[in-house]
């Protein structure tokens, strides 16, 4: 059995789910949004092995089944809205993170991407870390809630020549990257509420690689002609994208890197300026790959799916 914890109208989770079903294979999907509300038993010491009951559409599912856990896009608990306090809905919440989070770290399966180095690879200031000493090349980067050191770090590199933007991008919180332009420089002591990356701006071309196992995938992406070159999420569509061989030493670098953070699965930013460097700008655990894969050909869907179903043969036959 695989499980999948996403949520409901993920397209990309739906397009692997549907290939895995496909092929045959028994998949169940949780979303951590259904708890505490959807029904759960764990149980041990009554029966020959320790059962980890959930209700499904299905019916009830014993999890202790799983061989391969893929964990992509999560969302958080939502509690009833009976529960009005504070004090109330902190102890539920709790208590929900106990029990659901305490049963998936004893199921006996896979997890692409291993949970909690999952959670720690989402954090920039430690996949940077990692990344340089790996001997991948960074631009120039201030991470700040000091409006002082703000100003020093953007005017020591020039105004027009930094980017800032978020941490994290969310559908609800989404922000894209920005230049730092001289109206902003009068702002800056906003910075005071909030650490705020900086980061020198690098003129070339984007590239997504994305990481499945040990399999690579690199589109090219060429904003540079576009309304909005220095944020090519916002023009992947008036952009030039194609796939690309990656620079086999880079390309090396990054496998190292995943190995690293204990990655299985993550689609990593790079840009390439026309001298032929590259620099890394982060890798997330969870990005989005249909763009790349739609645009550029690569069959990035198919490649999760086959991980997944891989993942459960080899368990499969260990435990044998």
């Amino acid at each position: 059995m695989i499980l999948v914890i996403s949520y409901p109208g993920e397209e990309h989770t739906d397009a692997v789910v549907g290939l895995l079903e496909q092929q045959g294979r028994e998949v169940v999907r949780l979303d951590m949004a259904d708890f505490p509300a959807r029904g759960l038993s764990l149980s041990w010491g009554g029966q020959d092995h320790d059962a980890y009951m959930v209700d499904t559409a299905q019916g009830p599912v014993d999890l202790a089944r799983a061989r391969v856990g893929w964990w992509r896009r999560v969302q958080p608990f939502r509690l009833d809205h009976a529960i009005q306090s504070d004090h109330d809905q902190a102890f539920v919440r709790s208590e929900t993170s106990q029990a659901v989070n305490g049963m998936l770290d004893a199921l006996p399966c896979a997890w692409v991407n291993p949970r909690e180095a999952d959670a720690a690879a989402h954090h920039k200031p430690y996949q940077w870390s990692v990344a340089r000493a790996l001997g991948l090349r960074l631009p120039r980067t201030l991470v700040t809630n000091k409006p002082d050191e703000a100003r020093t770090f953007i005017e020591s590199i020039g105004v027009g020549k930094v980017v800032f933007k978020a941490f994290l991008a969310s559908v609800e919180q989404w922000r894209e990257t920005r230049i730092v332009e001289p109206a902003d420089m009068a702002q800056l002591d906003l910075v005071k509420y909030s650490p705020v990356i900086f980061q020198e701006y690098i003129e070339g071309v984007d590239l997504r690689t994305t990481i499945v196992g040990d399999q690579v995938f690199t589109a090219e992406i060429d904003a540079r002609q576009t309304r909005y070159p220095v944020d090519m999420r916002m023009v992947v569509g008036e952009s030039k994208v194609q796939s690309v061989n990656l620079d086999s030493r880079v390309q090396d670098r990054l496998l190292a890197l995943q190995r690293r953070l204990q990655l299985v699965y993550g689609a990593i930013d790079l840009k390439r300026t026309p001298s032929g460097d590259y620099y890394f700008l982060e890798v997330n655990p969870a990005g989005q790959w249909q763009f790349a894969e739609q645009l550029a050909g690569l069959p990035i869907t198919q490649a999760m799916a086959d991980y997944l179903a891989m993942r459960e043969d080899t368990h499969r036959v260990a435990a044998a």
